[in-house]
């Protein structure tokens, strides 16, 4: 399997994690970081996990993702006084699990994440699709992390 070093080390670093509370409202920054400080390298998404999945063009009903997938979903809320689909990301684990950072890291179905609880004043998330590690890893950079 292409990239299996680096999912491994990614899904290794997250969890990790688990339970840690450092990535409130920044899922993006945990699944990126679990790729590219467990790896050595620099990813280059969206500034956001919505504008991730638009450019990484996932698309709905691809079946159950892949182990090393972003697993992508709609979820609006208010972030320094701008309301809009900040979007939400989580890595999947590849049995149908995910992990991601929601009140704090956690493990859940990649399905059942719609059913969390979410922030006051934000929506529930609801799932859009994912995109393979391939096009996830697109163009990325060697980097020496601290």
């Amino acid at each position: 399997m292409k990239f299996e070093r680096e999912i491994e080390n990614a899904i290794t670093w997250a969890r990790n994690h688990m339970d840690s509370k450092d990535y409130r409202l920044r899922c993006l920054a945990f699944v990126e970081d679990a790729y590219e400080r467990s790896n050595g390298i620099e990813m280059w998404g969206g500034d956001d996990a919505s504008e991730s999945a638009e450019l990484y063009e996932v698309h709905k009903n691809m079946g159950s993702p892949p182990k090393g997938a972003f697993v992508f979903y709609y979820c609006s809320g208010l972030v320094e006084g701008e309301l809009k689909n900040w979007g939400h990301v989580a890595l999947s684990l590849g049995n149908e699990d995910a992990i991601h950072a929601w009140d704090k890291v956690r493990i859940d179905n990649y399905l059942e994440i719609e059913n969390l609880k979410p922030a006051p004043g934000w929506t529930q998330p609801k799932f859009i699709g994912w995109a393979p590690v391939e096009r996830v890893l697109t163009g990325i950079q060697k980097k020496q992390w601290d």
